[in-house]
């Protein structure tokens, strides 16, 4: 007869208590009543973990409340509330020109923000000093320590497998593993977990973005080159080995033909012009002496100049090729632009749609990310909170509430 291990008295206690912590972690005020009807448990056991998560740190118990009107009269009830002072997390984007950190609680409510530009980096160790300068900035303003963070979350333009490892049996993405995770580790103590920066977008977007209440989402990254991150029935798709939703197909697809972005391609377009003295354009009188940008070639056309008009109308059929690509492969119900442009290509939209109708018998719905240059480093604000909510009943607390 095979053995089949018991649950122990020690396990149920564990079980019983990631349940209580789940509920209260999402939650406000909650009485014990309250408590009980969340979880089904009973309200001894309640009542017996809540005591073992506020000697730990995560609970913290409030003055007692008043029973509702026309309860009988008793004991006052017993009120509980998610300690979110318990802990800290980071959330770290390590984009091409500039890296953007941000330190939340564990509600993800945002101490501290701030960046860095990589313009004068020119090694990976460089990068990672850039980095951690950038970490050290938000604990000093929040007046945070080492040891009260518990996790990190860090984004990075490569594909990262489910582990959080970087594919490194192709030379191009192996220049993005510059160690920098180890390092922070060594250098401050906490787990730091990889993840590509396009599926911390869709993290993002799917808890505080445009995405809230949708499980079937893509989200575009389209600054200097497109990157998607794809989430099915509310999980991130991963691949293998890290490659879904890797856009290099697109050197594939009549009309795209390469990776390049809505940033990038505009303000190419926009020098092309520019190169054509025989062209009446109002992006010579935007552009002075200086080179032209993406955001000048939007400008104009918001002017009307008819050259910048076709830059974008050109950008928006291109665009839209991209999103039915994605929209016929995986089918989802909203794909969410995201990425340094995000705010510009709201003026694209329509142009997107219309074309996009064309492609396609079953367009998804299409809108533009709410979460400005923020957008990876939120979502690795939630793929660390993940992590120590998974972990917590392991967690060693330096907490102040």
């Amino acid at each position: 007869m095979a053995n089949t291990a018991a649950a122990t008295p020690p396990l149920l206690r564990r079980v019983n208590a990631g349940k209580l912590l789940g509920v209260l972690s999402t939650a406000g005020v909650m009485t014990g009543t309250g408590l009980i009807e969340a979880t089904g448990l009973t309200r001894a056991t309640v009542h017996a973990v809540c005591n073992d998560l506020i000697a730990m740190g995560w609970v913290v118990e409030l003055d007692p409340g008043h029973d509702a009107p026309g309860t009988p009269v008793g004991r006052p009830s017993r009120r509980f509330e998610f300690n979110s002072q318990a802990g800290y997390v980071l959330g770290i984007d390590v984009g091409a020109a500039k890296t953007t950190v941000l330190l939340s609680d564990l509600r993800g409510e945002t101490v501290a923000k701030t960046g860095r530009s990589f313009q004068t980096v020119k090694t990976p160790a460089e990068q990672t000093q850039v980095v951690n300068e950038a970490v050290l900035e938000v604990l000093r303003e929040a007046g945070v320590t080492d040891a009260e963070v518990l996790a990190a979350g860090v984004g990075v333009a490569a594909p990262v497998d489910r582990e959080g490892n970087i594919l490194s049996d192709d030379e191009f993405w192996r220049r993005f593993d510059a160690g920098l995770t180890t390092r922070l580790t060594e250098l401050h103590g906490w787990p730091v977990l990889l993840e590509n920066d396009a599926n911390l977008a869709a993290l993002g977007e799917h808890w505080r973005g445009e995405a809230r209440d949708v499980h079937d989402l893509v989200v575009l990254l389209a600054g200097e080159r497109f990157g998607s991150g794809l989430m099915d029935s509310g999980r991130l798709l991963h691949g293998s080995r890290g490659g879904a939703g890797e856009m290099v197909y697109l050197k594939l697809v009549e009309g795209v033909g390469d990776t390049a972005g809505i940033a990038r391609t505009a303000r190419e377009q926009g020098a092309k012009a520019l190169a054509d003295p025989a062209v009446e354009t109002s992006l010579r009188k935007l552009t002075g002496d200086g080179a032209v940008t993406a955001e000048l070639v939007f400008a104009a056309a918001a002017d009307g100049d008819k050259v910048a008009v076709g830059i974008l109308q050109q950008i928006a059929g291109r665009t839209a090729r991209v999103l039915a690509t994605l929209g016929i492969l995986f089918n989802p119900e909203l794909i969410v632009i995201g990425g340094a442009v995000a705010t510009a290509a709201k003026a694209l939209l329509p142009e997107i749609e219309k074309q996009l109708a064309t492609f396609t018998t079953t367009p998804p719905r299409v809108a533009v990310s709410s979460l400005g240059d923020t957008i990876v480093s939120v979502g690795a604000v939630r793929h660390a909170l993940n992590y120590v909510e998974q972990h917590a009943l392991d967690l060693q607390l330096n907490c102040r509430g």
